[in-house]
């Protein structure tokens, strides 16, 4: 889901808060993480048996979707209806808050912001880039994917992890686009996927606690580089092997924010290639490790307790490295989820740069791991060779009967739903699969075709399963499809099946890549009787004049659906915004309420709280409707000053907003 790279923001280290309220105016981690009881966690009973008790709330808002059904409709009260956020000059990037109204903070984000915030326990977490450069020793023109911790009360900026750029580029990590997944939070522990292809646990605290919480302990990152072309390399190197610090690493060492003070002492471990540094660094005593690698002395250090603006690593599964063996197309996105103790990844796995090469057909695409230790539990393979391009949807878990299913929007189109447990012999179960495109749909190079993956979320309301389907932003618009089904069948429950005609038998077709039925070579599609279809909408003739226009297609979508009493909302990437009753009609067929054309393309989701409807587009505004379908015109259309990627989330009686390069929290002022 590659967008284009665009000019990054000007970094401002510090939160700006409203002055009066609401004013008018390098070592690689080990696939397996080992486990230890220091990192056990338990397990948040409301997110389990649930989710309503989250939704009802109306408090914090801790993964994407807020639950694992998905659904983000919070009981969230007191919220604006209307906002101003003021003027940003563009050369300097300071705020004008003059004319600024309902809002409480903005922090700065990094150049491109792809992550949806996450409020929980206090802090807001938002995954970008490095425009905003937080950490001295990583200035804003070094490229990283980073997640950020804010403090909700004030933007106050308190932690970052930092994802260097794989050395492989931009068939596994595309310039700019950071960390586009979203965080998910229980108690005093995160977990989240990074530009890297990793999942990582964190500690919400960081280093605040005062703590350096395992099993990983002493991480070691980078501090800083010498190029070997720099004025006072070669003096440098030689001073090192002589135990002195040159005044070219001194200065180096004061660019990245960690000064040395004092004398210190130089050890060396391989003359002309590495050696120790041991002094006061930044006001504390501690041990740099330096070392000659290519053309470039590099200076490390382990994270401690004194690293307060870093973030403090619980375990890492890295999902590229063996036994996985996962090779992400351009960047590894999934917003994961729970079930209990079990923690749901969608690996990312896909195409190559060639966009036909398969390099990893037998690494999974969706995996299941102890969300206290990192052990993988279960691995599947599925869709395997059919992956069209990338695979960057999330899971959803709901209880359905009785039985818990974890549904995993596949790269070839199909939704799969798994029992959601701990497998066996390290498989899960397959409950059922449903292909969301029609047979003779093609998939052509550069969405030229009308075969899709699945970018969505897909969501679950009362008892029923929502998903659209899309294609990577770059791919352009074209023709979508919305599907409501019912999860409570088993097998193949798509809605037709492909067959091959041989003379008067009709012989199942094996599932192909490109496209399922090709009529010329005899196969033909048939009504499935197992089908699992409630309703299905591609177009709708609202204003019954024969003829379908623009804003009666449901377009290709990165959106996830929104559903209260039955009213469904729904962004097309055509900028087309949907409102559909959620059970349709008896024979399959949808009801529309209302289209809107918002004249802008749409790469969010809808936020339907505290009876408003609130969805954003790549213009930057944020529309702002009265919840119902009869309301088909929005209340407000609100610039927040650059694009809006993300979807505008609510949590204890704020709104909070990113947009490519700002977090806002918005809100009422206080009594």
């Amino acid at each position: 889901m590659a967008a284009k790279p665009a000019p990054k923001a000007e970094a401002k280290p510090e939160a700006k808060v409203a002055a009066k309220p609401a004013p008018k105016a390098e070592p690689k981690p080990e696939a397996k993480a080992e486990a230890k009881p220091e990192a056990k966690v338990s397990a948040d009973k409301s997110s389990v048996e649930d989710p309503q008790v989250v939704l009802n709330a109306g408090g914090d808002w801790p993964q994407w979707g807020g639950t694992r059904l998905r659904n983000n409709t919070p009981n969230v009260k007191n919220l604006p209806a209307s906002w101003n956020v003021g003027d940003f000059d563009r050369r300097t990037g300071e705020w004008d808050n003059a004319e600024a109204e309902n809002i409480n903070w903005y922090a700065n984000l990094g150049s491109q912001t792809y992550g949806n915030p996450v409020v929980a326990g206090g802090q807001v977490y938002v995954g970008t880039n490095n425009g905003a450069g937080y950490l001295p020793r990583y200035p804003n023109d070094v490229d990283l994917g980073c997640l950020l911790a804010f403090d909700e009360k004030d933007g106050k900026f308190l932690w970052q992890h930092s994802s260097e750029k794989l050395i492989t580029g931009r068939v596994h990590d595309w310039p700019l686009q950071g960390v586009c997944s979203a965080s998910l939070v229980e108690g005093d522990r995160l977990w989240f996927v990074t530009s890297r292809g990793e999942v990582r646990c964190l500690d919400t605290k960081g280093f605040h606690d005062g703590v350096d919480n395992g099993p990983i302990k002493d991480e070691v990152v980078r501090v800083g580089d010498l190029a070997a072309a720099a004025e006072g390399y070669a003096d440098t190197v030689a001073a090192l092997d002589e135990g002195k610090v040159s005044d070219a690493l001194k200065k180096m060492l004061e660019d990245q924010g960690h000064p040395l003070k004092g004398d210190a002492k130089i050890e060396t471990t391989t003359a002309g290639k590495a050696w120790t540094l041991t002094g006061n660094i930044a006001g504390n005593d501690r041990q740099l490790t330096l070392k000659v690698a290519g053309p470039r002395l590099s200076v490390f250090k382990a994270l401690s307790v004194h690293d307060k603006d870093e973030a403090d690593v619980i375990w890492v599964l890295d999902m590229m490295a063996a036994p996985l063996g996962v090779s992400q197309h351009n960047m590894a996105a999934c917003s994961v989820t729970t079930y209990g103790d079990l923690l749901f990844v969608n690996t990312s796995n896909g195409i190559d740069e060639t966009h036909i090469n398969l390099p990893a057909p037998s690494a999974p695409s969706f995996i299941c791991v102890d969300k206290n230790t990192g052990e993988v539990l279960w691995t599947n393979g599925l869709p395997g060779q059919n992956i069209l391009h990338g695979q960057w949807s999330s899971p959803s878990v709901a209880e359905i009967n009785g039985v818990p299913q974890v549904l995993f929007a596949g790269g070839d189109g199909w939704l799969y739903s798994f029992k959601a447990d701990r497998g066996k012999d390290g498989k899960p179960e397959l409950l059922w699969k449903f292909d969301c495109n029609p047979k003779e749909s093609k998939w052509i190079l550069g969405g030229e075709g009308t075969r899709n993956n699945i970018i969505a979320t897909p969501v679950i309301y009362d008892d029923l399963v929502y998903v659209a389907v899309g294609q990577d932003p770059e791919h352009g618009e074209g023709e979508g499809h919305l599907w409501c089904i019912d999860p409570t069948k088993s097998g193949d429950v798509s809605p037709q099946l492909a067959l091959e005609v041989k003379g008067d038998e009709r012989v199942p077709l094996a599932h192909t890549r490109i496209q399922a039925v090709e009529p010329e070579k005899g196969q033909v599609a048939v009504d499935n009787p197992n089908s699992a279809v409630v309703w299905h909408y591609s177009i709708f003739d609202q204003n019954e004049d024969g003829e379908i226009d623009f804003e009666e297609e449901m377009h290709r979508s990165c959106g996830t659906v929104a559903i209260k009493d039955d009213v469904l909302y729904l962004a097309d990437f055509s900028g087309i915004f949907h409102c559909l009753d959620a059970k349709g009609t008896k024979d399959g067929k949808p009801i529309v309420h209302f289209t809107y054309d918002m004249f802008a393309q749409s790469w969010g989701s809808p936020l339907i709280a505290d009876g408003k409807v609130f969805i954003g587009d790549e213009d930057g505004e944020v529309a702002v409707f009265e919840f119902g379908k009869e309301n088909k015109e929005p209340l407000e259309e609100i610039f927040m000053g650059s694009s809006v990627y993300s979807t505008v989330v609510a949590a204890n009686d704020r709104l909070y907003i990113s947009t490519k390069d700002k977090l806002f929290s918005i809100g009422k002022p206080s009594e």
